[in-house]
């Protein structure tokens, strides 16, 4: 995976679309989900009224995310929570190797946490000698594969049971060829049955934090997070600032909608509240930034904070559906990681905004109003401005502007080009045209519109006015 890091997201998705059983797989499989979180929210009659509360509670968060993050932390701290602040992913990765230190714990039992992802947590305990076992059922498979996941709610989605059989096979042990899915759910929950039972530092990520009461509330279907934390001494959370919600009486809104765009589920299976340490065990929280603060002073791309890690947006994207989860190489893929991730380096993700139609489905599915294809598209913009987009792609734009702004040259530009697919075909149908590559060249018409319209436009103008 290191050498997708580099990769453009197009030449990633050439290869993931080489495989085109798999493809087709992978889109059918992800519309499926699309279309149960369709049901799921048609069922409530109230479904635009809690997607527009939603979006404004999360409004009056970003408002006001100092007031709410010194509230959060004070009533932590009087519920007996030790409250710590990251700047940036190092720091942060420096704070949960500094409380396994103070232990003198060498393993740590992972539910799964996107802000790790993006801070590369694993790979920083991994080089300290820390051995790292994430629980949730996909993160691991696709950690013993050394695949980061492709998916924030469904990270192994771009895998087949088969692929999942060998993965098991190799490094469980398990039957070969056995690809029944309850086999394999069973070994692993052998697997990792030991591992809740021994490991004494659990950290689970966070998916609100109530500002008024001090404590947080971990989601998951498997009951991974709860295994793992109540078997531990020592449950370290880690969040991004933007998951403060200011009230409890506010989680009601995010939970109904959490889990029916996520999955289709009226609810996740757990939705498990932690207020304060079990007597004799420690609770760390610890609060990041990571670029946040950046994002909140961009006023085009602020409502991006508002995401509550649904999926919902790349359950909908053909972009997403058709190219795979890592051709993104970031943390966060799809539609929002593509408008989240140039915050945090224009160079290496400016290729991200442009991996989109701007069809504006992620829009109309993400529960808390986040304007997904409005900031693509002005993302495009900002990286054209700041230099960020292939020399070749930017000569190319400033051809295009030079003929669409004067009408004689476009109208050569035409004639040459329906003479050229006409009489030399060759000279366009080659893997030079990167739209051949895809798809076949269109049959060149007789005349384009302009010259059909001076000749046949006068017995339409009076007709305008009928």
């Amino acid at each position: 995976m290191s050498s997708n890091k580099i990769m453009q997201h197009s030449e990633a998705a050439a290869i993931f679309n080489k495989d085109e059983k798999r493809v087709d797989w992978h889109d059918e499989t992800l519309w499926f989900v699309r279309e149960k979180r369709d049901k799921a929210a048609f069922q409530i009659a109230d479904w635009e009224v809690l997607r527009e509360t939603a979006s404004q509670i999360k409004n009056n968060v970003l408002s006001n995310i100092n007031d709410y993050l010194v509230e959060f932390e004070a009533n932590a701290l009087k519920n007996g929570i030790i409250v710590h602040w990251a700047a940036d992913g190092a720091e942060h990765n420096r704070i949960v190797h500094s409380i396994m230190e103070k232990h003198g714990v060498k393993q740590m039992v992972k539910s799964k946490s996107m802000l790790t992802e993006e801070c590369h947590l694993n790979e920083y305990l991994s080089e300290k000698g820390i051995d790292v076992i994430d629980s949730d059922l996909g993160e691991r498979i696709v950690q013993l594969r050394k695949e980061p996941p492709s998916h924030i709610v469904l990270p192994a989605i771009h895998l087949k049971k088969q692929d999942v059989s060998e993965t098991f096979h190799e490094h469980l042990g398990t039957e070969k060829g056995n690809n029944d899915p309850q086999y394999l759910t069973e070994a692993a929950r052998l697997h990792l049955r030991d591992t809740f039972l021994t490991r004494k530092v659990a950290l689970t990520g966070v998916n609100f934090a109530i500002a008024e009461t001090g404590e947080i509330v971990v989601c998951t279907n498997e009951g991974n997070a709860d295994m793992g934390v109540h078997l531990a001494d020592v449950h370290i959370a880690c969040m991004g600032f933007e998951k403060i919600i200011p009230q409890r009486k506010h989680l009601g809104v995010f939970l109904r909608l959490l889990a029916r765009s996520a999955t289709g589920q009226p609810i996740t299976t757990f939705s498990s509240h932690f207020k304060k340490p079990r007597d004799g065990k420690e609770l760390h929280i610890v609060i990041v930034d990571n670029g946040r603060t950046t994002q909140l002073g961009r006023a085009d791309f602020r409502n991006s904070l508002k995401c509550i890690r649904c999926g919902a947006c790349m359950n909908t994207c053909p972009v997403y559906r058709r190219s795979g989860g890592h051709s993104y190489h970031t943390a966060v893929a799809g539609p929002i990681g593509s408008i989240l991730a140039p915050n945090l380096d224009m160079s290496k993700n400016a290729d991200l905004p442009f991996a989109s139609t701007l069809c504006g489905s992620c829009t109309n599915v993400c529960p808390v109003k986040i304007d997904i294809h409005d900031q693509l598209y002005k993302w495009r913009q900002v990286l054209v401005k700041e230099g960020y987009t292939p020399t070749s792609k930017t000569i190319a734009m400033k051809g295009m502007s030079a003929v669409l702004s004067n009408p004689t040259v476009f109208d050569l530009a035409g004639k040459m080009g329906r003479f050229v697919i006409k009489n030399a075909p060759f000279m366009v149908n080659n893997s030079l045209n990167a739209w051949y590559k895809q798809r076949e060249m269109p049959a060149p018409p007789e005349e384009s519109f302009r010259e059909w319209y001076k000749k046949n436009g006068k017995e339409f103008k009076g007709k305008d006015n009928e």
